[in-house]
């Protein structure tokens, strides 16, 4: 597995995506990946899941250090002492003495984005977080937030996928050598039927979601969350490390419409 170095810590490029499993599935789902040989797990505040993953990581026999744990703080808890208590239950709930990486989930209209980081680079500097970062900021949100306030985030995590472009966050986090961590990248099932995937996977012998996770994989600096409950889908994801995809495939992958934006709540920033 390949990993990508940023503020301090190595993140495998490949993780676990857990929103929307909770319970004892969620428990079952991260055990098989962690079996499968998974060691990028990502939860949040906000999925009501930290505790069954807590369970799953208490019950599985491997080294703190050698798991990657992101967790994130909601937009409705983004003042500093809210900020603390989130992060302090998150803790609990997982059952560690740290995580790996905390991120803001998304920017909320009322934060103070600079008493935000402030809150945020404590948690690192008490050694309570390994590194931080954010997910879901734009354009502008990232400028104020490395060239402003010159907070050390470790990553934007956002939106990313075959039918999807971020070629604007992209080039910006790339020339800043922050990574990309893409969630739902295999479109929440949307991009099955899609004749240019199936037509790839085929002459490749692999399914239209490894294809759409080795597109993503073959970019530097790019990491990918997908969310798989059965161990037979986390395998397969797995394997999509191994499809070799040519720059034929890279060109008709290319020229798909990439304006298919899956999630956009109504407290999401202007996206730019």
């Amino acid at each position: 597995m390949d990993h990508l170095q940023t503020q301090g810590i190595s993140l495998p490029r490949l993780g676990l995506g857990t929103f929307r499993m909770q319970g004892d599935v969620c428990r079952a789902a991260v055990e098989s990946a962690l079996a499968l040989g998974y060691r990028h797990i990502d939860t949040a505040e906000m999925y009501a899941n930290e505790d069954a993953i807590g369970r799953a990581i208490a019950s599985f026999p491997l080294p703190r250090n050698d798991l990657h744990l992101t967790t994130k703080v909601w937009h409705k808890n983004l003042a500093p002492d809210a900020i603390r208590r989130a992060f302090d239950t998150s803790l609990n709930k997982l059952r560690v003495e740290f995580v790996d990486l905390y991120l803001v989930h998304w920017p909320s209209r009322s934060m103070n984005l600079p008493a935000v980081f402030e809150t945020m680079v404590k948690l690192k500097e008490d050694g309570l977080t390994r590194a931080i970062g954010v997910a879901n900021f734009t354009m502008s949100l990232l400028k104020t937030t490395v060239e402003e306030i010159k907070a050390p985030i470790a990553c934007n995590q956002i939106e990313y996928h075959v039918m999807l472009s971020q070629s604007k966050v992209k080039s910006y986090l790339d020339n800043k050598g922050i990574p990309l961590v893409a969630y739902s990248p295999l479109l929440q099932g949307c991009a099955e039927s899609n004749a240019t995937l199936i037509e790839i996977g085929k002459k490749h012998n692999a399914t239209v979601a490894q294809v759409a996770l080795k597109w993503l994989l073959d970019q530097p600096g790019v990491a990918v969350i997908p969310k798989a409950s059965r161990t037979e889908s986390q395998k397969a994801n797995l394997d999509a490390l191994k499809v070799d995809l040519d720059d034929d495939d890279r060109r008709a992958i290319g020229a798909l419409p990439k304006d298919k934006r899956l999630v956009n709540p109504g407290f999401a920033p202007a996206w730019d």
